[in-house]
């Protein structure tokens, strides 16, 4: 296993000229992906969207994803065309995490719907199908969900490579779901302590059997941050990697240079090294 290294930024406005700074000083140290926060709602925050296509048009190599999307506020078929068309012009350096909804009284304020479990559930379930029809290369595609419809839509552009899903859910039938039908999972450890993953792996495993699926092929993410010593950092995140079978560990914390030049100059070598070794 190689495990792949990403930061976590937060789309503060009052901070936009750090952010590409940021962005920059992550791609020129080689880490692979920067995932960013969802939430439209807050007025602190700019548009992820517009953020990520504009950090992507000035950095050559690392990877982006909304860290995770807000299903109810981005509709699935305008959501795949503005990732396909930012995987287009940017190489293929993109990726979706896709979430079912949060803070629903900020959601419906801002126009978006209140859905219950039952019904963000089913929506998380079918845009995922909506999403891959936009993705795919057929003339035209029609899809009948209880929530989103498509009917005749010409699909495209076709992404310059596989977009994967990546659902941040923690539920026992959202991660079903996802074992069965998304690419991959990415929760954050103050949700998810690594005390926890076990169990809730072992659920999206089982489902993925249930589907005549490899669970191995699942990508497993995880948004991590705290305040660690060098050699706790290397334990935890090689322990996770290993046992865990953490493939992509999504780093949050300061994001000064001195910072981030330790982790992918330090930490990071060494964490790979261990787990290879």
């Amino acid at each position: 296993m190689h495990p792949q290294f990403g930061f976590f930024l937060t789309p503060n406005a009052s901070d936009a000229s750090s952010l590409v700074s940021t962005a920059r000083l992550l791609d020129e140290l080689g880490y692979d992906f920067a995932g960013i926060q969802d939430h439209p709602y807050q007025r602190r925050f700019l548009d992820t969207w517009t953020l990520i296509s504009y950090l992507a048009a000035h950095t050559r190599n690392i990877r982006f994803f909304p860290d995770v999307a807000s299903l109810p506020l981005r509709p699935p078929a305008i959501l795949a065309k503005s990732a396909a068309s930012l995987d287009v012009l940017s190489g293929g350096r993109v990726e979706v995490g896709l979430g079912a909804g949060a803070f629903w009284d900020a959601i419906e304020g801002m126009g978006g719907p209140r859905r219950s479990p039952g019904e963000a559930l089913q929506a998380l379930r079918e845009a995922i199908d909506v999403m891959r029809l936009m993705w795919s290369d057929q003339r035209s595609v029609s899809y009948d969900g209880e929530i989103y419809q498509l009917n005749g839509i010409h699909p495209g552009p076709v992404p310059a490579h596989a977009i994967e899903i990546w659902l941040g859910v923690t539920g026992p039938r959202a991660l079903a779901l996802l074992g069965s039908h998304a690419d991959g999972w990415v929760p954050s450890m103050s949700f998810v302590p690594p005390e926890k993953l076990p169990g809730l792996q072992a659920r999206i495993d089982d489902a993925a059997v249930a589907a005549n699926r490899d669970p191995a092929a699942i990508r497993r993410v995880y948004n991590i941050w705290g305040e660690f010593e060098r050699n706790e950092w290397i334990d935890l995140l090689s322990g996770l990697a290993r046992d865990q079978r953490i493939g992509t560990f999504i780093l949050g914390g300061p994001d000064d240079e001195a910072t981030l030049r330790w982790f992918a100059e330090d930490i990071i070598p060494a964490v790979r090294a261990e787990v290879s070794g």
